[in-house]
């Protein structure tokens, strides 16, 4: 889908044969230009086409998943809306009607002609939606320049990409370029302390959730209880911050005039989101748990969501290399040991780091008392096979970092195939013999 074309090829060499400090001067640019001859290379495709963009730290994949689903259960209802086909991009794949294939990047928002080619494609297929996943990084490289958004949505924001952008400020300010362009509709998650920094932005109309009534304007809701509010839906999937992610798609919906009715509708068939708090289906007498969790928000709520359902909680986690958040990685081992009652330290996607010192900087944020229940096991498999056989009756194995990405980033910029979902299904499945944990914090195979 993504092959690239003659003219990109051709930018990408130039690229390469400018001097580094030269192509940096004039970086910003070139990704204009770059996004701005795809989009007229293209023929400016969201121009016919309704394109909502969703932003924000945490919740932005499920809530493109979720918000993919109601739009296309308003086609398949008989409703005055029949007819919608939609087309999403995000981390959990990509999609144009009935097609759908994994996201494969390692990139949440394609490139600049990608998105444009993805657009047309969508365009060219009847599609009267496309969701986007729009990151801080994606804006940064100015990835959205040439796309015209009709909606934008806000989940929440904490601390993250530090390093890359240079600061908190700077980080939140790329995702305020999404409201500056979209003109038409923003949704705005009333219950983020930061919504202020988004809500001023000039619209046609602003909806904030949760609400109390269809015209409330900020998350007044009725309260019952100290911080809660009333959930109009029933769901499936578990966890506070699940409701907050299905009442942002459901005010997308809503704006497109689709009642709470067939949002119902649609939230009955979801059993779960592809790696995010997945319950994997296996037999065994134990909950096994795989979530995309890479926030130190978003790992606490996982692990608050499933300490009080389980006898033992066992968690497998790594963090990510390549310089990302470095100061998250402690920070992930004091929540882990608040947590969980095992700890099996791990890779996730080292990049060309180290994998040992990642993880001996996540076990520094460990209380020296907890050491005793912390295992470091490199390979990944191996971890995750280890705090298996560990689990008994009652007890979750929550193995958080990767979700349903479909591949590792290693070293010297290569890829390995990937699936933590896949490895945990291997193992019920396999009748050749199980690992069994040993001293020193591996886990070998049974001769």
């Amino acid at each position: 889908m993504f092959k690239e074309t003659f003219l990109e090829k051709v930018f990408d060499f130039g690229r390469k044969i400018i001097p580094r400090p030269v192509f940096e001067f004039f970086q910003p640019w070139y990704h204009g230009l770059l996004a701005l001859s795809g989009a007229v290379i293209f023929g400016w495709p969201s121009r016919k086409i309704k394109v909502i963009g969703i932003t924000g730290t945490k919740g932005k994949s499920t809530t493109v998943y979720l918000t993919t689903e109601f739009l296309e259960e308003a086609g398949s209802t008989g409703s005055p809306q029949a007819g919608y086909k939609v087309a999403a991009i995000g981390s959990l794949g990509y999609k144009i009607g009935d097609r759908v294939w994994p996201n494969n990047l390692k990139m949440t928002m394609p490139g600049r002609w990608k998105i444009q080619k993805f657009l047309a494609e969508a365009v060219k297929q009847g599609c009267q939606f496309a969701i986007l996943e729009i990151t801080s990084e994606g804006i940064k490289q100015k990835r959205h320049l040439g796309v015209k958004f009709d909606a934008a949505v806000f989940t929440n924001l904490e601390k993250e990409h530090i390093e890359s952008h240079g600061s908190f400020e700077k980080y939140y300010f790329e995702k305020q370029r999404l409201f500056k362009r979209t003109k038409k509709l923003h949704i705005l998650n009333a219950d983020s302390e930061y919504v202020d920094l988004f809500s001023g932005f000039p619209a046609q109309k602003k909806i904030f959730y949760p609400v109390r009534g269809k015209d409330a304007l900020r998350a007044l809701a009725a309260s019952n209880g100290a911080g809660s509010f009333i959930f109009p839906f029933t769901t499936h999937l578990v966890g506070e911050f699940n409701k907050y992610n299905i009442l942002a798609a459901a005010s997308v919906a809503r704006a497109y005039g689709i009642n709470d009715e067939t949002i119902q509708k649609a939230l009955d068939k979801i059993k779960s989101i592809p790696g995010r708090l997945e319950f994997i289906e296996a037999r065994q007498d134990f909950e096994v748990v795989v979530d995309y969790a890479h926030t130190p928000g978003s790992l606490e709520a996982v692990y608050k969501t499933l300490k009080p359902e389980a006898k033992k909680l066992i968690c497998v986690l790594g963090a990510a290399g390549g310089g990302r958040d470095k100061w998250k990685r402690p920070v992930f081992g004091q929540i882990a040991a608040k947590f969980c009652d095992e700890m099996i330290l791990t890779n996730e996607d080292p990049y060309d780091e180290n994998p040992t010192q990642i993880l001996l900087e996540i076990k520094s944020g460990i209380p020296n008392d907890k050491f005793q229940m912390t295992k470091e096991v490199i390979d990944r498999k191996e971890a995750i096979r280890g705090a298996l056989t560990l689990a008994q009756k009652n007890d979750i194995v929550v193995i958080t970092g990767k979700g349903s990405e479909t591949s590792m980033a290693v070293a010297k910029g290569k890829k390995i195939p990937w699936s933590d979902k896949d490895i945990v299904l291997d193992f019920f499945n396999s009748d050749s013999a199980t690992p069994t944990y040993v001293g020193g914090g591996t886990f070998d195979e049974q001769k």
